[in-house]
């Protein structure tokens, strides 16, 4: 694969993708201008502190920021910020642009992320969104949810998955009354197994959550006139009065776009493990990707910041003629409390679960073996571990359950056990 750095490369999409891919395409020898288009007014940021530091007031804007305005302008990369593209037109390589002027490109990346999934229920007016219903994606999202949290203030939160109880966390910070819905058994389903779950379950309720599994949403009642929710009406027959709700029940790939100019797309814009797209001249990355996995022997779609930045990597490097195949380990993370959550692998399959440490002592790590091979791992608290951890499930290193639970026995030393 042989890939000319002349010409100007246009990246729609300023998250940590876009601006990564940005940067290391210079780096990496792009001669031609580099272009970022951004929706947002904001300089590219950090997403993740939305619902930690950001939210609960300990870290600003300035904090957010990926990089300087001085490290792109010294990289050559043109901010198009406050810009949205309305249509890709491939037969003459250019963008349309939201204010009529036109966007050409020799080489286009798509790293359009995604977007909340919106709730639904009777009592909602489709099209409309209640002035205290939040969901929790962009700078401007978490300034809306933060202006309406306060001490005694009554916030539910519908779903337990990362964004839903990371809010939570923060929201008893301020002083905020909380209950968390999930219509699944177990918070956190989606993406742990059970020890993590029931371990988060236990946590969340000892900070004062008032925590619901097995319950989903089946009306909203709203104020007339200001269409505010002020009640929902769940399940189990209970009825949750509310001054602000926050929908975290996952996230919607942004591929309109894409699939209006005719890419291939299934549950995200379908790549190779090149980033490549259906159409030669254009490249994807990030949470909008649907990619092969060499590693489970299936297709992929990541929402995870470290996919971002090492697929923008993979994509930068491929544009650059410099082709390797990106072959990912999944690993994610989430902070909540004075807990740091780490997993790697996708434990899905498994046939065993082995602790090491106790979840009393809030440090532990849990296994998941398939075969006598691990396949993934969560650690709560373990940054040591959890390195080792990693290079386990890459390796799909075989371990026997009493050696990774005997804490007297280093981890490392399972990595140079025989296959």
């Amino acid at each position: 694969m042989q890939m000319s750095s002349n010409g100007p490369l246009v990246i729609v999409g300023a998250g940590h993708a876009g601006a990564e891919l940005a940067l290391s395409a210079r780096q990496q020898g792009w001669a031609g201008t580099i272009t970022l288009v951004g929706e947002e007014v904001h300089l590219p940021y950090q997403r993740p502190p939305l619902s930690k530091a950001y939210l609960s007031g300990s870290a600003d804007g300035a904090a957010l920021e990926l990089r300087s305005p001085e490290a792109f302008d010294k990289a050559g990369v043109t901010l198009k910020t406050g810009t949205r593209v309305l249509r890709i037109d491939r037969a003459a390589r250019q963008l349309l642009l939201a204010d009529g002027s036109h966007l050409a490109y020799a080489k286009l990346a798509l790293c359009l992320g995604g977007r909340p999934r919106p709730l639904t229920a009777p009592g909602l007016v489709p099209g409309s969104t209640p002035p205290n219903l939040h969901c929790l994606r962009t700078r401007g999202d978490a300034d809306g949810l933060r202006a309406q949290l306060a001490p005694g203030r009554r916030l539910v939160v519908v779903g337990g998955g990362y964004v839903g109880l990371e809010v939570a966390a923060s929201a008893r910070k301020l002083g905020a009354s909380v209950v968390v819905v999930e219509g699944q058994p177990r918070v956190l389903a989606r993406v742990t197994g059970p020890a993590l779950s029931a371990f988060y379950e236990e946590v969340h309720r000892a900070a004062g959550v008032d925590l619901r599994t097995g319950v989903t949403v089946n009306r909203a009642e709203c104020a007339p006139g200001s269409g505010a929710i002020e009640a929902l009406v769940c399940s189990d027959g209970s009825v949750l009065h509310a001054d602000l709700v926050l929908a975290g029940i996952g996230m919607l790939p942004n591929v309109e776009l894409a699939a209006a100019a005719g890419l291939a797309v299934a549950d995200g814009i379908v790549v190779d493990a090149f980033g490549c797209s259906s159409d030669p001249d254009i490249h994807a990355a990030g949470d909008c990707t649907n990619l092969p996995s060499a590693l489970y022997g299936r297709r992929l779609r990541l929402e995870s910041v470290p996919n971002a930045l090492e697929q923008a990597r993979a994509v930068a490097a491929a544009l650059c003629g410099k082709p390797k195949a990106y072959d990912p380990v999944p690993w994610f993370w989430s902070d909540q409390y004075e807990l740091k959550l780490q997993m790697v692998g996708l434990s899905h399959g498994e046939d065993q679960c082995v602790l090491r440490g106790a979840p009393g002592t809030r440090s532990f790590i849990a296994f998941y073996l398939r075969a006598g091979r691990v396949v993934a791992a969560e650690a709560v608290n373990r940054p040591q571990d959890f390195m080792v951890a990693k290079r386990l499930v890459a390796a799909s290193a075989p371990a026997l359950p009493q050696v990774l639970a005997d804490e007297s026995q280093p981890l490392k030393g399972l990595l140079a056990v025989p296959a």
